[in-house]
């Protein structure tokens, strides 16, 4: 398990995990804004995948 000790040290592809991780949420809430449709997100199989850059710039309002 990876320990990230910031946001530029995640994956160029973040999960739900990393998602969780980085907002401190629960994970039902966590499944709840990625499938809002707030930015562009992808099913690979069962996972869900956003890119970091998109996730960041929504996360800091661009």
């Amino acid at each position: 398990m990876a320990t990230y000790l910031s946001k530029a040290d995640y994956p160029s592809v973040l999960n739900v995990k990393n998602i969780r991780e980085i907002l401190g949420i629960g994970r039902p809430q966590a499944y709840q804004l990625v499938n809002s449709g707030e930015f562009y997100c992808t099913r690979v199989g069962k996972r869900i995948l956003v890119a970091k850059d998109v996730f960041l710039n929504w996360l800091e309002g661009k």
